[in-house]
């Protein structure tokens, strides 16, 4: 794994150990060379913090990186 461009979308973003936890992560941000796809529910506490985790389904090898649009970038999901 290379480390990431600079202006990488997540860039200055902390991550919580768990959710309701104060412990923030070290994160180490990189490249993306690999497409996952994963399951989330979009859930927020009146706090404003996601209520459940992100879950890896697969790796989608038959997708490539430039396919997926950047975090942010469109509303609708990639399904496939």
């Amino acid at each position: 794994m290379a480390a990431a461009d600079p202006g990488h979308p997540w860039q200055g973003v902390t991550f919580a150990a768990t959710w309701g936890s104060r412990d923030v992560l070290d994160v180490r941000l990189v490249r993306p060379d690999l497409v996952a796809e994963i399951s989330a529910d979009c859930s927020i506490d009146q706090g404003g913090v996601w209520r459940h985790p992100l879950r890896f389904r697969r790796l989608r090898l038959d997708v490539g990186v430039e396919d997926v649009p950047r975090f942010g970038k469109e509303s609708d999901a990639a399904v496939g």
